[in-house]
């Protein structure tokens, strides 16, 4: 891996053991001036590591200390990610900066050569499982989308970063669905599911506009093409593959 360092001033002491790897987009116009964002202290913003379209990787804040990257969020009942994980910054526009034809800017292949290599360096530093590599959209569902839906998510798990199912996703054309303003045990059901899988939400058996963003948080994810915030039988077919998935792979 070819890295440089720049130390950012936007980090401070932790407070939990280290045991979840973050990956976000930068969402802005160059990595230049993300870097510069994440160097200036009147942001109060930061990452472990960013890395650039070309494959280059810069290191901002030291692993063992504090960097603020995650901001509000939860993960599997825990907050203050921050203390608990080390972040990496993608160079990309994402839905902020995207393409003059409107589509998302591609994470070219050396970037994600290199955003592998890092996270199999830090895996073999830190005892992080599968359930608890994520991106910023899974722990701040209402408010956060990257590293977005065209994250190649399938090609880091056959690395041995993080999950994916080995089977595919089912058709969503057959069967029920439920969708914003339904109630009920089925709705309890997903929730209930979703709430195992790490995703923060009230078990309340109401479809609420929380449960719709997690569900699309969820498809962000795991049915990239599908960001319905419904949640079909296929939805509910790869909800349950997931959740069954990780809970596999968190105790081998």
């Amino acid at each position: 891996m070819q890295t440089d360092s720049v130390e950012s001033p936007n980090f401070n002491a932790r407070r939990h053991a280290l045991d979840m790897l973050v990956l976000h987009y930068t969402g802005m116009e160059s990595g230049e001036a993300a870097l510069q964002r994440m160097c200036d202290p009147a942001a109060e913003v930061s990452a472990h590591y960013m890395v650039w379209e070309d494959g280059r990787i810069t290191q901002l804040v030291q692993e063992d200390q504090r960097a603020w990257h995650a901001g509000v969020s939860r993960w599997q009942d825990d907050d203050d990610l921050n203390s608990r994980s080390i972040g990496i910054e993608i160079v990309n526009g994402g839905h902020d900066v995207p393409l003059p034809n409107g589509r998302l800017p591609p994470y070219p292949d050396a970037q994600i050569a290199a955003v592998i290599a890092l996270s199999k360096d830090i895996l073999s530093r830190h005892a992080i499982r599968p359930s608890r590599i994520v991106g910023h959209s899974d722990i701040a569902p209402a408010r956060k989308i990257d590293p977005g839906e065209h994250f190649p998510w399938e090609r880091l798990a056959a690395e041995g970063i993080g999950y994916w199912p080995d089977l595919p996703a089912m058709s969503g054309r057959d069967g029920g669905s439920l969708l914003p303003g339904d109630t009920g045990k089925h709705v309890e059901h997903l929730q209930s599911v979703l709430r195992g899988i790490g995703y923060e939400l009230a078990v309340d058996g109401i479809y609420s506009d929380e449960t719709a963003s997690i569900v699309r948080a969820f498809q962000r994810r795991w049915l990239p093409l599908q960001l319905t915030g419904h949640t079909d039988a296929g939805t509910l077919a790869r909800i349950a593959q997931i959740h069954t998935g990780l809970e596999a792979s968190s105790s081998s």
